[in-house]
């Protein structure tokens, strides 16, 4: 696993290796990919990454490794998932929101309010609808494998507080390069910016935009509240994070390998959902003894003037998909 371009290994994983380097001679079965992601090394997701390394290492007979490329080191997500399509990249991490460019069903994700709680979301993902939408991308070259957990995204501000849609009237938000991410700000009453994640802390910082919304363990992890001392849940997405893998790389893939990468990015998924818990309430706990102020508005404003994005969907496979996961139960 390679981390900040270095390799890196638990003590789990060394031993594992010194017995293979040990008891066996070169292998003619070795494959080695490259994952890359743009999230910092602290984050959840990228010890989760780790996690899904480690136990395909394991499970392999150390025939199988992958190097983890945080912070960007080889693109931005949309520049991952360019390289995915190639096969000049194995696997990557993004945001379901700008893999709608690639994969129109994924645009349901990004709808507001679609999921009623954490439950419902996740009987989604784990069901029909999840494995239907993780499959939509194999058409364009994109296998989906598994949903990370990315929380609920709000809003945070350099100077006032968004407690109504009507606060966001004049203010630049930053969103990601989505066009579900961006009617939603404009349904909202925002002035939508996009801005790539490497950009946004210089960018609140010189006031290009006012403001942005994540959850909080990218909030902490970024470092944006030294800049943004406003905080509000207003939770208007529970937008998924994906495990990708180019199909190029995966048909290349022994029936073996392929069996024990989608076993070990499965068992990470628990483990993955565990660490978010857990970071949420830290990154919560931290930004707030640094003077980030917290705030709980209500959340029926935000549902109504949403709905003007819900209605551009109506009669449509986005919109058909949307009603389908307000179903399930």
């Amino acid at each position: 696993m390679r981390t900040s371009g270095l390799l890196i290994r638990s003590p789990l994983l060394a031993l594992a290796i010194a017995v293979a380097a040990v008891g066996c001679g070169p292998k003619s079965d070795v494959v080695s990919l490259k994952m890359a992601h743009g999230l910092d090394i602290s984050h959840p997701v990228h010890k989760a990454m780790l996690f899904l390394a480690e136990r395909a290492y394991l499970k392999s007979d150390s025939t199988l490794t992958i190097d983890v490329y945080p912070s960007e080191q080889l693109g931005n997500e949309k520049e991952c998932i360019e390289q995915l399509q190639l096969g000049g990249l194995a696997m990557t991490k993004v945001s379901s929101s700008p893999l709608e460019s690639f994969v129109p069903e994924m645009k349901v994700l990004a709808l507001p309010y679609l999921f009623r709680d954490a439950e419902h979301k996740w009987k989604v993902f784990n069901g029909p609808i999840g494995r239907q939408l993780l499959a939509a991308g194999e058409k364009v070259g994109l296998k989906g494998v598994v949903f990370y957990d990315a929380g609920a995204r709000s809003f945070y501000t350099t100077s006032v507080p968004i407690l109504h849609p009507d606060d966001l009237k004049g203010l630049k938000i930053r969103t990601q390069q989505s066009p579900m991410a961006i009617g939603m700000i404009d349904a909202l009453g925002g002035s939508a910016t996009p801005i790539s994640w490497g950009e946004l802390y210089t960018s609140l910082q010189q006031g290009v935009v006012d403001g942005a919304e994540n959850n909080p363990p990218s909030v902490y992890t970024s470092n944006h509240y030294e800049v943004c001392k406003h905080y509000s849940l207003d939770e208007h997405t529970m937008v998924p994070d994906v495990i990708l893998i180019s199909t190029i790389v995966w048909n290349r893939l022994s029936p073996k390998h392929q069996t024990v990468l989608t076993e070990a990015a499965e068992e990470s998924v628990p483990y993955q959902i565990e660490l978010w818990a857990e970071f949420v309430q830290e990154s919560m706990d931290k930004m707030q003894a640094a003077g980030m102020k917290v705030y709980t508005p209500d959340k029926k404003p935000f549902q109504e003037r949403a709905k003007s994005l819900w209605a551009q969907f109506d009669n449509t496979p986005v919109g058909d998909l949307a009603a389908k996961i307000q179903e399930v139960e």
